[in-house]
């Protein structure tokens, strides 16, 4: 038989001690120790480990937030606001909650605009991440069907912040020239890209603690301020601007054109008070329109002048000396220039200088080119800005085409003259007419309100630009092409251009014309200088003096009201008038 197993029994050193104090004993010092240890633990983690784990809290719940900050104002020379940013709300949300809830994307998506299968795949494709922004700038319509939803679904993956969105309350009017920004608040086009820069604003940035919806629970404290962008005061005037667009639009309606352009100067400052083109666009909202309507066809755009150039001729020819205003031309046609011909609408015979222009005649015009070689047309030209940007710092502003005259033909030399063959912007023909205006100086035009007057260079004598002056005055005149560019109790002085409308490598299209006139008031002491252009009238009438005279007369008579400009020395036709109307 098997001997019984013995229980083994593990000794117990305590137990084992005979005396019962020093068991207490023992027993205290363990006590002790781990009193110790634990007091050890907590010091370690309170004293020595602090900055560890307050880094490790802060570094989940602690960020660091943007401080939204406003954009530059825009404001027209009078300080009436162009261009503003107002505070607006966006919706994001946190992914990884929201993909546990696809029941609440489709009602999410409606309150938002969206398509309902796009934002499950943004979802799902952002479904790691902690953010994402569900929609910037939501309309308050919006805005309170997503709080709505919140409250209804309990929705926690969903919340809001504040951005500024750029809104301007002059719509179409003002939009060539402002341009817009983009999601971001940066400029895209017109003055908001030219001076980004000056109107950009730095956001600043704050230390926040947040809970896990993200919500703000407390600002701990500001790390940067915010910098508000710096405001632009332009050179228009919001009163002008208006007046110029309602008269170009009701123009383009009613001659059935397919665009138009009105720019208007001051002589004395080389400020631009208005421009204003056909068709527009809003900046509010530039969903479904063509980047073909924001071009600003003013300074974009270019067109060949047709007869508007031929008091810049006439000014050289008398800069230098080679006529006078009464000097007698034979204007009867047509004209031989190598193989090619110039004609006038009329045979007129013989013509003075200042018939030429009254009458536009294109043979006139072309002797009196031709008394000049071809150098000094360039000159002329080059001197009065063509074939160069006017430099008022506009994104895409065209220079022209203006070839030099080392490459010019005969008949190139002759088409010149009558305002073919170059061509230029609306801007670059009314920075011309100032320079005549201006009694032959040229000042620099600008889109930005300035407050010194420039000095100007000397581009023709006082004498000749006084005399051209008065010239254009006949063509404001019942013997004149712009009777309808009168104004009552003014001097007008202008020129009408109809210029057949080039058609790529075939030459000129049949029927397609760009109808214009530039002028200025009082042409005795001018002002005001105004060119307006309607492209391809459809109406029936086509002819500058027709279509585009009326409204330089609708636009410069309200302005002249505007800014309180008294009528100039009547003339000696304009007395005898008066005294006929006497009963």
């Amino acid at each position: 038989m098997s001997s019984p197993k013995r229980r083994i029994r593990r000794a117990d050193p305590v137990r084992a001690m005979p005396n019962p104090r020093a068991r207490r004993a023992v027993l205290l010092w363990g006590l002790a120790a781990a009193m110790v240890m634990v007091a050890s633990a907590v010091f370690y983690r309170q004293v020595v480990e602090t900055e560890f784990l307050r880094g490790e809290g802060e570094r989940r719940y602690l960020r660091l937030g943007e401080i939204a900050a406003r954009r530059g104002m825009i404001l027209d020379r009078n300080g009436e606001a162009l261009a503003v940013s107002t505070p607006v709300e966006t919706v994001w949300a946190d992914p990884r909650k929201l993909v546990a809830r696809p029941e609440v994307l489709p009602e999410l998506a409606r309150s938002l605009g969206l398509k309902p299968a796009e934002l499950r795949e943004r979802v799902r494709a952002n479904a790691e991440r902690g953010f994402m922004y569900l929609k910037r700038r939501v309309s308050i319509d919006e805005a309170a069907a997503v709080r709505a939803l919140i409250a209804a679904r309990g929705l926690d993956a969903v919340d809001f912040e504040s951005e500024y969105r750029r809104f301007y309350p002059g719509v179409e009017v003002f939009g060539h020239v402002l341009g817009f920004t983009d999601i971001e608040d940066h400029g895209q086009e017109g003055m908001e890209a030219a001076y980004d820069k000056l109107l950009r604003a730095e956001p600043g940035q704050r230390r926040i603690l947040q809970d896990g919806r993200r919500r703000i629970v407390q600002e701990v404290e500001q790390v940067r301020p915010p910098r508000p962008g710096k405001d632009l005061v332009l050179s228009l005037d919001r009163r002008l601007q208006f007046l110029a667009y309602r008269e170009l639009k009701a123009a383009v309606t009613e001659n059935k054109a397919v665009g138009g352009t009105a720019v208007v100067v001051d002589v004395r400052t080389g400020e631009v008070l208005a421009m204003v083109n056909q068709p527009g666009y809003n900046p509010n909202d530039l969903s479904g329109r063509e980047a073909d309507r924001r071009r600003n066809r003013a300074l974009t755009d270019v067109m060949e002048p047709g007869s508007t150039v031929k008091p810049l001729v006439v000014a050289a020819v008398l800069e230098r000396g080679l006529v006078t205003p009464t000097t007698r031309i034979n204007t009867a046609g047509p004209l031989h220039v190598g193989s090619n011909t110039v004609q006038d609408v009329h045979n007129y015979g013989g013509l003075d200088v200042t018939g030429i222009i009254t009458k536009s005649s294109n043979v006139g015009v072309v002797k009196l080119a031709q008394m000049m070689d071809y150098a000094s047309l360039w000159k002329q030209y080059d001197a009065l800005g063509f074939g160069r940007p006017t430099g008022v710092e506009f994104p895409a502003e065209s220079r022209g085409v203006l070839r030099n005259y080392t490459r010019w033909r005969p008949f190139d030399h002759a088409t010149m003259a009558f305002g073919y063959s170059f061509s230029v912007t609306a801007l670059q023909l009314a920075q011309a007419y100032a320079i005549v205006a201006a009694d032959g100086v040229k000042r620099p035009v600008t889109l930005i309100k300035r407050d010194q007057i420039p000095e100007g260079t000397r581009v023709m004598s006082t004498k000749t630009a006084r005399a051209v002056r008065m010239m254009m005055e006949t063509v404001v005149s019942d013997k004149g092409t712009a009777k309808r560019a009168s104004i009552p109790g003014y001097r007008v002085g202008g020129k009408t251009g109809t210029a057949k409308k080039a058609s790529g490598r075939h030459g000129y299209a049949a029927g397609r014309y760009q109808a214009l006139f530039a002028g200025m008031v009082p042409a005795g002491n001018p002002r005001l200088v105004m060119v307006v252009m309607i492209d391809e009238p459809r109406g029936g009438a086509y002819y500058g003096g027709v279509v585009a005279a009326p409204i330089f007369a609708k636009v410069m008579e309200g302005a002249l009201r505007l800014f309180n400009v008294p009528p100039d020395e009547p003339t000696p036709s304009m007395l005898l008038a008066g005294a006929r109307a006497v009963p």
